[in-house]
């Protein structure tokens, strides 16, 4: 399947975004996390903005501190400054891409204002479906990642109320497209993840 990549990013962008992504070390929201949402962007028909959605899933997890609320809005930040940098004359929607990872702030809870984000909010989470191990490997990175900054107790009970809000929502894809491949695996996952099985 080739690579979900509308259009062109000059060097300079892609040089600041890795740099951006290695600080600090992570061990799920890293570039390699971007490479996979970019994976399940490239398998959605049809898209309105694809330019734009490109950029929020390069740029959505760039400025990550675990346990930081601004993240996704310093990240935003940090998105409009590329493009004005490196892409002034590319008649992009600045303030949908930022639109678009202010929404990742707010998985389980978000409402897309249109089909485009539906499948970039999908895309982002579609780890949730993943086979066993993978989803494992991610529930164990994002636990790496917070070791540094909270009390193991705290980090437990804090993913544990996670992992339940998702496993009850009616609903934990937006778009039919994730929805009718991932929802089914999802919730296995989410399951055994919480002792339900």
């Amino acid at each position: 399947m080739a690579p979900f990549a509308p259009i062109d990013v000059p060097e300079g962008l892609m040089r600041a975004l890795l740099s951006a992504y290695a600080t600090p070390p992570r061990a799920y929201h890293s570039f390699a996390h971007v490479q996979e949402v970019l994976r399940h962007l490239a398998t959605v028909p049809s898209w309105t903005r694809p330019a734009e959605v490109y950029l929020a899933a390069l740029f959505h997890d760039a400025v990550y501190v675990p346990g930081r609320k601004d993240n996704e809005a310093k990240s935003a930040e940090l998105a409009a400054q590329a493009i004005d940098t490196f892409l002034p004359r590319a008649g992009l929607d600045v303030a949908y891409v930022r639109t678009l990872i202010d929404l990742t702030a707010k998985h389980g809870t978000a409402t897309p204002p249109d089909a485009d984000a539906a499948h970039f909010l999908d895309a982002d989470m579609a780890i949730l479906g993943a086979d066993p191990a993978t989803f494992d490997a991610y529930d164990a990175a994002i636990a790496d990642e917070f070791r540094p900054v909270t009390n193991a107790l705290l980090y437990r009970l804090g993913r544990r109320r996670f992992l339940s809000k998702l496993l009850e929502a009616p609903r934990l894809f937006h778009s039919a497209h994730f929805h009718e491949r991932l929802d089914a695996p999802a919730r296995a996952n989410l399951r055994r993840a919480l002792g339900r099985e």
